[in-house]
């Protein structure tokens, strides 16, 4: 299929840069009267009550992450969010953890809107040294944000996820603080930069009395001296780049390890202090990476504060997690092959989004083409496996898909196609055939055109519903550099796990349709899993999505409109 252009998708991503030291004498804001007793005991704290952030000539704004945080103390802060349908308005409630059990608060109806996060959750308020009030704004807060332990007792690990779904056909999430942890209320890339001139400010943060209510929250604000200083790529050089270089320099990564899966996605909004650089789950393409999680320590107020210790670890990350490559088994599979009654994947596809006309730019000239991104994903209750094994010399690896029993013992395989070796620029791994399939319908549901994308390299790009039985809140196989192999592997494993779907973004090759000759008029964009039905699933009834699309315009200055889906109004 012919190459489309480079275009950008610009998803949001929720999560937040945090200091490598922290201020001595930190301590977790106390409430001003005492509550009934509730669990979990909530508060908002601030790292440090001196901070200073960085405005760049080349591209003004200040990115306001203050470094205050959420805790959560006497157990977990769980909130569980979904839909029924795309019919259905997003719903959420909280689930409390007693420690003998859990019991259900419903919260009111509305109060979230979609997956990525909580609506007009802090409050925001700057002052000049002259005390006039120069910014007030309200920002969304994810409770998966960065996050660290406040408490030494805390759970090792949190189990929650480590982002809020930003897609909008994303089905179900859980959201969570964990018991003894504290997370970041910046609101990442949902929070757009500031103008503020260089100099002294104060900030206040708050958290809006409505949640306050709600969660029981302190209402003691907490506040910030602020410096923002002006600085200039030209005047530091490599160090102030906040480009390709300053990307590996931050998070230790090799950035040419990501350079097959598209462009060089752009570094995350955050302090150059702050470790910022690539992170997962952004699907195929080059997506802007969420900021990830960075150690931070602060104690309880009967503890001094300290400073965290550097690189992964128990309890902490600082964002240089990679997923390994998943392995394949060292041969392949002998015997007779065969289907047992075990639990299978549930491969369900999601409407088309990210629609948009494109051209053949230089490649083919006086082309239109229909540019899409498609998601495949995972409704359990196992995960799909599927390993490909090399004969010397050959072009194509034998597939075979794998089934496990409940312990986790493989139990039988059966041949599932094969993979292959996909060059183009974008690509530049091995895919499985016959993943799934897309085609234009016309307004009678009847193919007009179909793409030539059917192969797939599979990893676990986005939480699309992680209140599915079996769902992994911590799936592996979610780093693209490692996930379908090198040109000479001699096998491949790739996973698809339970609760998460596969993203491949409109801006590379094969996501798209030759338009160029087709008449103006309704037409529907079907993304299909398992089409030829070699996969076996628990279900083969919803495998396919529709999207409706209305083509107008003339040729060479074609357009599209892209109807809301339901209650699902964003393309």
């Amino acid at each position: 299929m012919t190459r489309t252009h480079q275009a950008r998708l610009r998803r949001s991503a929720l999560a937040a840069g945090a200091a490598l030291a922290v201020t001595a004498g930190v301590v977790a804001a106390a409430p001003e009267s005492d509550p009934a007793p509730t669990t979990p005991k909530l508060s908002l704290i601030a790292a440090t009550n001196t901070l200073t952030l960085d405005s760049w000539k080349e591209d003004p704004g200040v990115y306001l992450d203050l470094g205050t945080y959420l805790t959560a103390e006497g157990g977990p802060f769980e909130l569980k969010v979904t839909r029924k349908s795309y019919k259905d308005p997003v719903v959420a409630e909280q689930i409390i953890h007693d420690g003998t059990g859990t019991t259900t608060k419903e919260l009111p109806a509305g109060l979230v809107k979609d997956f990525s996060g909580l609506p007009d959750f802090a409050q925001i308020s700057v002052t000049d040294t002259n005390r006039k009030v120069v910014l007030n704004k309200s920002e969304k807060y994810c409770p998966n944000n960065a996050a660290g332990r406040i408490d030494p007792d805390g759970p090792a690990r949190s189990k929650y996820p480590e982002s809020c779904p930003p897609n909008a056909f994303t089905l179900g999430s859980v959201w969570g603080v964990e018991k003894g942890w504290a997370s970041n209320t910046y609101a990442g890339f949902d929070s757009a930069p500031v103008d503020l001139a260089p100099g002294k400010y104060t900030a206040k943060v708050t958290v809006n009395k409505k949640y306050r209510d709600l969660f029981g929250i302190s209402s003691k604000p907490q506040l910030i001296n602020l410096t923002v200083r002006e600085r200039s790529w030209e005047d530091e050089g490599a160090v102030g780049m906040r480009g390709k270089s300053a990307m590996a320099g931050h998070s230790g990564h090799d950035m040419s390890a990501m350079a097959g899966h598209g462009s060089m996605r752009p570094e995350a909004p955050a302090a150059p202090t702050s470790g910022a650089g690539p992170s997962y789950n952004v699907g195929h393409g080059p997506l802007i990476p969420a900021p990830p999680a960075l150690p931070w320590a602060l104690k309880k107020a009967s503890l001094k504060s300290a400073v965290a210790p550097v690189g992964d670890g128990p309890g902490r990350t600082d964002g240089s997690r990679q997923a390994p490559a998943v392995k394949p088994n060292a041969k392949r599979p002998t015997g007779k092959a065969a289907v047992p009654d075990v639990p299978k994947p549930d491969l369900r596809s999601l409407p088309a989004y990210g629609i948009q006309i494109s051209d053949g730019g230089q490649d083919v000239k006086g082309k239109d083409y229909l540019a899409f991104s498609a998601n495949v994903w995972n409704a359990g209750p196992a995960q799909l496996v599927v390993d490909g094994f090399r004969s010397p010399g050959k072009e194509l690896m034998d597939a075979y898909q794998y089934f496990y029993d409940a312990d986790g013992t493989q139990v039988g395989y059966t041949p599932t196609g094969t993979m292959e070796w996909d060059p183009r620029p974008g690509h530049e791994h091995w895919h499985f055939t016959d993943f799934a399939s897309y085609r234009l319908l016309k307004a009678d549901q009847q193919e007009q055109v179909r793409s030539g994308k059917e192969a797939f390299c599979l990893a676990n790009t986005d939480a699309v519903d992680y209140t599915v039985k079996n769902a992994n809140w911590h799936p592996g196989n979610t780093d693209l550099a490692t996930a379908c192999g090198q040109e000479n592997s001699i096998s491949v494993r790739e996973v698809l796990d339970v609760g998460s779907g596969d993203t491949y973004t409109q801006d590379l090759p094969g996501q798209s349709f030759d338009i160029t000759n087709l008449p103006n008029g309704t037409y529907y964009i079907q993304v299909l899993a398992n089409p030829e039905n070699r996969l076996k699933e628990t279900s083969l009834d919803n495998n396919s999505a529709l999207r409706k699309v209305v083509l107008g315009g003339k040729p060479g200055a074609r357009t599209v409109k892209v109807p809301a889906h339901e209650l699902v109004d964003a393309n």
